[in-house]
């Protein structure tokens, strides 16, 4: 049985609402300052890495990428019920926070279009089949819908490691095991061919594309946000975090890149990537209900919705989010709407 989502009493607040006070979405059970007390009881290794900041609060060192590690581990198994999880040296360590946003924005979503109901809430359960292109080695996102709301999930990869460290993590865990299909793509400059199949239907699509144009863009880009970092620590936890664990979260620390390039840059950047993806989802029109994305950006947007309006396709929209101080953005297209 798939647990329901923390919805208590926000459930009703309106996803607008959050945004327009720079917080997570309501929905979203990591709002404010990280209960210490819940995290290190739902895992002790915690505490070795828990310090006190200058207020007298508990928190962690945000520039050890160990720490954020068993931070994150800590999150997974209080929320998610996510016992074992971990990521090979060097791979991308992501911003839970940010990452749960994504997916109850996408929920908003599919409620106000595919899966309309009486009460306005989300669909749950596994008649929700959901794909993410690029889960990397946690395998966040699937986690996150999956036991959120109870969805099904295809994770797919062109990195021989991640997709197997995503299939360790699932298979370890009972309640990821008959939820999420992690699937290697073979050939890097696809997105869908092999992945999706000839009887397949996903409900949405989600991805968190590479945005950098080359390593040494990424590079650079890790510089400013470590030094970011330092300037700022002491500041809301979930608000560092997010900043710390981007895409070039540990750069600057570990300059082996090894397997996880390929979840930093890719040739061309977000712009070639998300044109790229744009146009193979014509082929899978069928076969997908929404084709979403997360667009780093916001130079990117006009010229991807230019693209869009040339494929005619029958809805776009762009999903406003915001977290703290960062601002980020969910674009998101389909090429039939059922009027049924």
């Amino acid at each position: 049985m798939t647990s329901r989502p923390n919805t208590n009493k926000h459930r009703n607040r309106a996803p607008a609402t959050a945004k327009k006070l720079g917080k997570l979405h309501p929905r979203n059970p990591h709002q404010g300052r990280y209960d210490f007390t819940l995290l290190t009881r739902a895992l002790p290794e915690l505490t070795k890495h828990t310090i006190t900041n200058p207020k007298g609060e508990p928190t962690i060192n945000f520039s050890d990428h160990q720490a954020v590690r068993v931070l994150n581990q800590a999150l997974l198994a209080h929320y998610y019920g996510v016992k074992f999880w971990d990521i090979p040296e060097g791979y991308l360590c992501p911003p839970i926070p940010g990452r749960a946003d994504y997916i109850h924005y996408i929920a908003d979503l599919l409620a106000q279009t595919t899966h309309v109901n009486e009460d306005n809430t989300p669909p749950m359960g596994k008649e929700i089949h959901a794909l993410d292109i690029g889960t990397g080695a946690s395998a966040i996102y699937p986690i996150i819908g999956s036991q959120s709301y109870g969805w099904r999930f295809t994770a797919s990869d062109i990195d021989p490691v991640s997709v197997n460290t995503a299939s360790v993590i699932c298979q370890a865990n009972p309640k990821l095991k008959s939820a999420i299909k992690v699937k290697l793509q073979p050939e890097p400059k696809d997105i869908f061919k092999n992945i999706i199949g000839r009887q397949d239907y996903f409900d949405v699509v989600v991805c968190n594309p590479p945005f950098h144009a080359s390593l040494d863009e990424a590079m650079q880009a890790n510089s400013r946000k470590q030094h970011n970092l330092q300037r700022h620590r002491g500041k809301n936890e979930s608000a560092q975090i997010s900043r710390h664990s981007t895409k070039s979260g540990n750069a600057a620390q570990n300059l082996n890149f090894g397997g996880q390039h390929k979840e930093l840059w890719s040739e061309g950047g977000e712009i070639a990537f998300l044109s790229n993806m744009i146009k193979e989802s014509q082929n899978y029109a069928e076969h997908v209900g929404w084709f979403t994305s997360l667009v780093s950006k916001s130079e990117n947007v006009k010229p991807l919705q230019l693209l869009l309006k040339q494929l005619n396709v029958a809805q776009m929209r762009i999903v406003e989010m915001s977290q703290g101080q960062k601002n980020t953005r969910v674009l998101a297209w389909r090429f039939n709407i059922d009027e049924a």
